[in-house]
């Protein structure tokens, strides 16, 4: 897999993209995924090795877009996403008019300009999680995030370093729509 160049991105580690998928599950039997902040596309790609169906890749970075194409591209899944460039809250409001939900949505932003509270409660008022789905947040280790957000609650929240995981799934009880 090939970086972004320049520093503008960072990439997940392996590391951290292990314990990821060791915590929301090492495999999955179809369903959507959504990288809104997709740098190299190493998270979503990662999902799609693990037996996710689609993953729609976002970000505002023109290398950034060049890089995951690039990358789906090698590993043979370019048929099995699609990419755009665009800002994380106009690309989820093309997403709600497609009314399409995901079994995964991996939030992971540039540190120093996080707005990870109103991106998840914008994915919640909009119901864009199925009611098995994940939302996965990757920030700093400073960030405290709220228990609850909208209709999610944070389920795990894991520190690795200089980096936190959060991890947000519906609320028990829930009955919104399923997909």
């Amino acid at each position: 897999m090939k970086a972004v160049p320049g520093t503008s991105t960072r990439p997940t580690t392996d590391k951290v993209k292990e314990a990821i998928f060791n915590i929301i599950g090492p495999y999955f039997e179809g369903g959507n995924g959504l990288d809104l902040f997709g740098g190299s596309g190493g998270l979503g790609i990662e999902a799609l090795s693990r037996g996710v169906d689609k993953v729609i890749f976002v970000d505002r970075d023109q290398k950034a877009i060049q890089t995951i194409k690039a990358n789906l591209e090698t590993c043979h899944y370019q048929n099995q996403a699609e990419v755009y460039r665009n800002d994380a809250f106009r690309a989820l409001k093309a997403i709600i008019k497609r009314d399409i939900k995901f079994d995964l949505v991996f939030l992971d932003p540039p540190y120093k300009a996080q707005k990870l509270t109103e991106l998840i409660e914008e994915i919640s008022n909009h119901h864009l999680l199925t009611n098995e789905g994940y939302i996965i947040a990757e920030h700093g280790s400073e960030v405290v995030l709220d228990k609850s957000i909208g209709n999610l609650t944070m389920v795990r929240h894991e520190l690795y370093g200089i980096i936190g995981v959060s991890i947000y799934r519906l609320n028990e009880g829930w009955e919104g729509e399923t997909k």
